[in-house]
């Protein structure tokens, strides 16, 4: 909701489509089912730039390997940092923008062949990132459809604080305040 709430444009297009492919029908998997494509984007590129685990679970390597020009030992314990991987100029192009287009033609499935997108690991902790990315499919899916958003006192959208606290999991250090109006007028 933070990065929807800096880019109007983006939460533009992210709510109209949740209401046309919902129009008229409850908030359910079923009629959401691979049919929001642009809220997909918008939840991988959030990952992207703020991946919930910033450092994945450690792993050991068990054969000596040539990782970047070092030599890596059987027994070294291995840390890799999505943070920095989802940040990297090298393999995004303006890699600190929130630009959801560019997963466009892609699958969201927190998976990636060349290593330049994890949030959740790969191998064991891939099925738990896919499970997390249907959930939040569906609860921002909920929230885009009944609800019209923006910031209390017409705040600037850019001056939105944006500051993370980190530790085993990354979250904002501030607290999101929204102002939010019920767009059927049913509650």
């Amino acid at each position: 909701m933070s990065e929807l709430m800096r880019n109007p444009r983006i939460i533009a297009i992210a709510q109209s489509e949740v209401r046309r492919v919902l129009h008229g029908k409850t908030v359910a998997e079923a009629n959401i089912d691979g049919q929001l494509h642009y809220l997909r984007m918008v939840i991988r590129e959030t990952f992207r730039l703020h991946p919930p685990l910033p450092l994945l679970r450690p792993m050991l390597c068990t054969e000596r390997r040539r990782i970047m020009g070092y030599d890596v030992l059987p027994g070294t314990t291995l840390f890799v940092n999505a943070w920095a991987i989802g940040r990297d100029g090298q393999n995004w192009t303006d890699a600190s923008d929130f630009i959801p287009e560019r997963f466009e033609g892609e699958k969201a499935d927190c998976s990636d062949s060349d290593f330049t997108f994890f949030p959740y690991g790969e191998g064991q902790r891939m099925f738990s990132g896919m499970f997390v990315l249907a959930n939040v499919e569906f609860a921002l899916a909920s929230l885009l459809y009944h609800f019209d958003w923006n910031l209390p006192d017409s705040g600037n959208p850019e001056r939105l604080d944006m500051a993370e606290a980190y530790g085993i999991r990354t979250h904002r250090r501030t607290q999101l305040l929204l102002n939010a109006t019920n767009h059927f007028g049913m509650l």
